[in-house]
């Protein structure tokens, strides 16, 4: 292959690329307040929500993946999409809303969203909190499209035949079913944070997107399980303890503890975890 053509191929060469192009670009100020003002004539309040908190995207977050300081609105028609890198050609969608987001967030439809999931073209998730009384951003994190796979979003029930839209099925984005790594924090408690740990976080894991979509899914459920554990060190025996659940979630393999036994090692060659001999484990990268 051609230094070109790995470079196309290579995120963490493209940006090492950019930073030599342009190692002088300006940082964009992350401003947390939201102008309200752009809603004027707008009486729907989840109108309103989308429109200032569009309007924030655009004008002041950056991409988590590369070295650009500007995100991109899509068309209005676009399915799935909001926003898109211009120099890294990422895809964004944003969910917005007044209250913390619990175990689901509510989605759009669900063909689309799992058409693009299995087509591995599905978009990086933007989940933003703010303030409705203060129109500030309060938090905002993101989620790596290599993190979103079926097994996190849940099909609704199809909407009753007296509804204007009869028959159409949204979805649900199962939070609580990813692993905390999942989450890369950009602002926390209206402060944000440095844009140079934002990146590392997310490509820390970026290694998921070469896998195919059920050996990501599994290494994200694995590592879920860890989390979930609470400590420190842990056994094999411990992770196979979630087996049912694991089972649960990859209904079409009958082979489940050797697919545990595998992501494990997985983690370990990513130096995500240590193995310590005798079905033993060690957390390398623990969290806060």
């Amino acid at each position: 292959m051609s230094e070109a053509a790995a470079s196309n191929t290579d995120p963490l060469r493209r940006v090492a690329l950019r930073r030599i192009q342009d190692p002088f670009a300006p940082l964009r100020h992350v401003d947390i307040r939201l102008e309200s003002g752009l809603a004027t004539g707008y009486s729907n309040l989840s109108q309103i929500a989308r429109v200032v908190t569009e309007s924030w995207v655009q004008q002041h977050l950056y991409c988590p993946i590369c070295e650009s300081e500007a995100l991109s609105r899509t068309p209005p028609s676009t399915r799935v999409v909001d926003f898109i890198c211009e120099k890294c050609d990422e895809a964004f969608q944003l969910k917005s809303q007044s209250r913390p987001f619990g175990a689901r967030v509510t989605d759009a439809a669900y063909g689309p969203m799992i058409e693009r999931i299995k087509s591995s073209s599905a978009p990086n998730l933007v989940f933003l909190h703010y303030s409705l009384d203060r129109w500030v951003v309060r938090n905002l994190f993101f989620v790596p499209r290599f993190f979103v796979h079926p097994s996190i979003i849940e099909r609704r029930q199809a909407l009753k035949s007296t509804a204007r839209r009869a028959g159409w099925v949204g979805c649900n984005i199962l939070l609580s079913s990813l692993p905390s790594d999942a989450r890369i924090p950009a602002v926390s408690d209206e402060e944000p944070l440095p844009r140079a740990g934002v990146r590392e976080s997310w490509h820390r894991f970026e290694f998921l997107g070469n896998r195919d979509l059920e050996s990501r899914g599994w290494t994200a459920d694995v590592l879920a399980c860890v989390r979930d554990l609470r400590r420190e060190s842990f056994s094999a025996s411990d992770i196979y303890a979630f087996e049912r659940r694991l089972g649960s979630l990859h209904p079409l393999n009958r082979s489940v503890r050797p697919k545990i036994r595998q992501q494990l090692q997985i983690l370990r060659d990513h130096g995500i975890i240590e193995f310590l001999g005798k079905g033993r484990y060690r957390i390398l990268l623990l969290q806060s």
